[in-house]
């Protein structure tokens, strides 16, 4: 088996790519079979951001802070747990953007694009569905449109619903929100495409950002889910990522 060995920079990823290269060698990404992240949940992100338009899956393992999306880090029997491994298929974001100046810009988001304000104000947003107004007039810190796999980050700190991974929705979740007070954000079937128009962009500036890609002084922002752009996620049987979401919903801390 082919094996793409990344690491995040920090000495005990790095340490432990150099010993899993002793031990399977290493391949471009290019044309390994699969292709293994060591790191945390933000560098599994940027790995993906790299590497999404290649065949290969991606199998992680957790060196870093966070890792919901990682298996634990093993230096044996690698092309084993390969073989036993589930495989999930995580399907990005499409953020297209203007700017103040008139720009437009395009990124993908495996967890969320989020819109926040960028100045002491609120935001206050028109919020559109399938090109039909939902909400004239959405004041608040920010909202965000978050992908099942990235339910469980900023999404549930902003208190959005936590999403089976094949339930084929979105979150649409609000930040801090002030009016309409009783809006507390939709589920929203997948192929929904989200608009979001700043109304007032001079005095109350937004930035739109898609994982870690930021557009400043947006104006409007388009939203949908892309199909042509799925990766797919390798996982241990015991650490199943669609078990994971599920038994996040009755964590107790």
């Amino acid at each position: 088996m082919r094996f793409a060995f990344v690491a995040s920079d920090t000495p005990l990823a790095q340490q432990a790519r150099r010993k899993l290269v002793e031990r399977y060698g290493h391949t471009a990404p290019l044309e390994a079979e699969v292709i293994v992240a060591l790191g945390g949940d933000g560098f599994m992100l940027r790995t993906l951001h790299a590497h999404h338009a290649l065949p290969a899956p991606v199998y992680g393992m957790k060196l870093g802070r966070v890792g919901f999306l990682m298996n634990k880090h093993r230096l044996d029997q690698l092309p084993e747990r390969i073989a036993r491994a589930h495989t999930a298929t995580l399907y990005p974001l499409e953020m297209h953007t203007t700017d103040a100046a008139g720009e437009v810009s395009s990124a993908i988001a495996f967890n969320e694009v989020s819109l926040l304000r960028q100045s002491n104000q609120a935001a206050h947003l028109e919020v559109t569905l399938n090109h039909t107004v939902k909400l004239a007039n959405l004041v608040c810190d920010g909202i965000l449109v978050a992908t099942p796999a990235g339910s469980t980050a900023y999404n549930l700190s902003a208190h959005g619903p936590i999403l089976p991974l094949d339930a084929n929705v979105l979150a649409l979740t609000p930040i801090s929100p002030f009016r309409p007070r009783r809006w507390r954000g939709a589920i929203l079937p997948h192929l929904t495409e989200v608009g979001l128009r700043t109304l007032d962009p001079g005095k109350r500036p937004v930035s739109a950002t898609a994982d870690f890609h930021e557009v400043r002084d947006v104006r409007a922002v388009t939203v949908r889910q892309s199909r042509e752009n799925g990766v797919r996620l390798l996982f241990d049987p015991e650490h199943n990522l669609e078990q994971r979401i599920l038994d996040e919903q009755f964590a107790a801390d």
